[in-house]
């Protein structure tokens, strides 16, 4: 059986209450919270534990040592503040403040579960000053902040922390740059620089050269030390406290996955042959219980040395040990396209395939291995790679464009029109679409990104099923497509087996019917989606309703002949969107139907994405948002106003 251990907040006020060294106190408090990130992480499935624990001992020293936050209390107007920018290292910021008595237990040990912590930070939570998780923003947070301090008399400062990857991003040099000539000399930034981001090296991603220099330059008082020697941060910070005629940074130089000894950085890469494999994820139960067993002899060996007795922990979570799972049998469409980007790639000399940081998890390592002359890595800065892509268009290239949806379609917006403006082609691809997976939560939920690619006058916006459509789609844009395409893909296999065409066909702007029905029609789209278009009809099947249900991967092009033939006769129809409710597919299928003299005046309602997306498991967050198949069955039902009302009942 394996049990998941809390370290109790009790523990920590023991530990800070025993009169040791300082230093000493801060290294069992690091180690501490070390083993609550890593019980958290393995308890929620996924979270980032690689920069997690790189940064921890800075956060600790800032909260335990560093900052009068504690002392003047939060609504103090004096207080310091402190934020992380990155946001990757969220279960550690936790555990920091769960130490502290800040962050409640029932809040700290339910990370990515819907009434819990956000998988990246999110001020709906105590202790949380500004959302964070979006990378590039948090400077100019800080400075706003700062600015706000001065404005009102206020006195502290503001801390934030960075990635060194994050400094990829245009804005943290637009933030520097500003920042020292608007004269905001109470803040301090810190660039935890532990080498790696994802999975590789950030000397192989995109080089930072001297950062010294660059800071120094843009006006910045700079310092560098161990980020994990407090001896060092305290010689440092203390430094900081005396310089009021400019902003401050420190460089610290960090290991990511610290700690934890076959995490940390040189180690890991050794193991995984080049590439980092705790950047995200949580670890399988060997790896675990391996981890937890070596920080916690390091924190009894600490306490036994210092007469305090053995650690007391709680157990938060017991499971079966490696519990074995049935493989998926689902599709998992991000596997098919980077199979199918492959082919096409050996058929096609003139792709050019653009990545921001996010190779493996967009399926883009077999091209980049296979073709590394025309796989162009761009780092985390996606407006810099999408000009590129403009400039590679214009030149007789076909660019395809990869990231998360959430940053390529908004952070990008103005260079993706000003691209659409030259009627060039470009294919982009809107990885980790919609509202699945939740645990990481909003900055994360690319919900806005139909619209925002529907917007422009020539682009094709699909979203694939399965593998084999995705397959297709993919071919349809680089080989029939005239015009720009963007294309979305769910980063997680679907939750069940999307059917395939019976035909195979792939039709621009028509769907294909899933499953059969006579009393209503629901178009959806996507694995996500169509796995719970399916339970509902299922659901409603067993009462006496039969819903029809169709693929529609057209997203903003429609075939209204196939529209009116499919829907035919039937009065009610349905749509199921991955997306905010304004600009997705049911916005385009009521234009089609508007459009209809046949279907002109049929009732449509759109089933969506209400309000900001809720953070949880994907079950929690589905029928949070009224979307999972249980809940559509009851939701059609109610607006079916002449069924029975003993039908309702039962489904309810």
């Amino acid at each position: 059986m394996l049990e998941i251990k809390l370290i109790a907040a009790n523990e920590f006020q023991r530990v800070r209450e025993s009169g040791l060294d300082a230093h000493d106190t801060l290294r069992l408090l690091a180690d501490m919270c070390r083993a609550n990130t890593l019980a958290t992480v393995k308890r929620a499935g996924s979270g980032h534990l690689g920069s997690s624990l790189s940064s921890l001992d800075i956060v600790a020293w800032l909260y335990h040592a560093g900052m009068n936050t504690l002392e003047l209390g939060f609504d103090h107007p004096d207080r310091d503040i402190y934020f992380s920018s990155k946001g990757h290292d969220a279960p550690a910021y936790y555990a920091v403040l769960y130490s502290l008595g800040i962050l409640p237990k029932e809040l700290f040990i339910n990370l990515r579960r819907l009434g819990g912590t956000h998988g990246h930070p999110d001020v709906s939570l105590p202790g949380i000053e500004t959302n964070s998780g979006s990378l590039g923003m948090g400077i100019s947070k800080a400075k706003g902040m700062a600015l706000a301090k001065k404005l009102q008399g206020a006195g502290g400062q503001v801390f934030v922390m960075t990635g060194d990857g994050e400094l990829q991003e245009g804005q943290v040099w637009e933030s520097l740059q500003t920042t020292a000539h608007q004269s905001v000399n109470n803040i301090t930034a810190i660039v935890d620089m532990n080498r790696i981001q994802s999975d590789k090296p950030v000397e192989a991603i995109i080089d930072l050269g001297e950062l010294e220099r660059k800071f120094e330059t843009f006006g910045w008082h700079t310092a560098r030390c161990d980020g994990h020697d407090f001896a060092e941060l305290e010689r440092v910070f203390t430094e900081f406290r005396q310089v009021s005629d400019k902003p401050k940074v420190l460089i610290a130089d960090t290991i990511k996955g610290k700690g934890v000894s076959f995490m940390e950085g040189p180690a890991a890469l050794k193991a995984g042959n080049g590439l980092y494999p705790w950047h995200s994820g949580a670890p399988d139960d060997e790896a675990f219980e391996t981890a937890y067993a070596e920080i916690a002899a390091r924190i009894n060996a600490q306490l036994d040395a210092f007469g305090l007795g053995e650690l007391a922990t709680e157990v938060i979570d017991r499971r079966e040990r490696n519990r074995v799972r049935l493989k998926d049998r689902a599709d998992k469409v991000v596997t098919a396209y980077g199979k199918a980007l492959l082919e096409l790639g050996r058929e096609r000399q003139d792709i050019v395939v653009m990545d921001a940081d996010l190779s493996a998890d967009c399926g883009l390592r077999p091209f980049e291995n296979a073709f590394p002359d025309r796989f162009i890595e761009s780092g985390i800065a996606e407006q810099d790679m999408v000009s590129t892509a403009g400039g590679l268009a214009l030149n007789g290239c076909l660019p395809i464009v990869n990231s998360f949806g959430v940053f390529l379609a908004s952070r990008s917006n103005e260079q993706i029109y000003n691209n659409a403006t030259e009627k060039t082609k470009i294919i982009y691809v809107c990885h980790y679409a919609g509202l699945i997976p939740a645990g990481p939560g909003k900055s994360h939920q690319s919900l806005r990104d139909i619209s925002l690619f529907g917007a422009l006058p020539d682009c094709i916006i699909l979203e694939p099923g399965n593998e084999v459509e995705t397959r297709q789609a993919l071919r349809w844009c680089v080989n029939e497509a005239q015009q720009s395409c963007m294309i979305r893909l769910v980063i997680g296999p679907s939750p069940g087996v999307i059917p395939v065409a019976e035909d195979g066909r792939f039709t621009f702007g028509q769907g294909t019917v899933l499953n059969e029905g006579d009393d209503a029609v629901l178009f959806s789209y996507g694995p996500v989606m169509l796995n719970e278009a399916l339970t509902a009809a299922e659901r409603l099947k067993s009462h006496g309703f039969s819903l029809k249900v169709i693929n529609m991967p057209w997203l903003n092009r429609v075939d209204v002949d196939w529209l009116e033939t499919v829907i035919g006769d039937t009065e009610s129809v349905f749509v199921l969107d991955d997306h905010a409710g304004y600009g997705g597919l049911g916005d385009a299928l009521l234009n089609a139907l508007m459009s209809s003299e046949l279907l002109r005046g049929r009732p449509l309602l759109k089933f969506a994405v209400d309000n900001h997306p809720a953070c949880g498991t994907p079950l929690e967050v589905l029928d949070y948002h009224g979307l999972s198949g249980d809940k559509l069955a009851v939701r059609i039902l109610l607006a079916m106003k002449d069924k029975p009302d003993q039908l309702l009942e039962a489904a309810s």
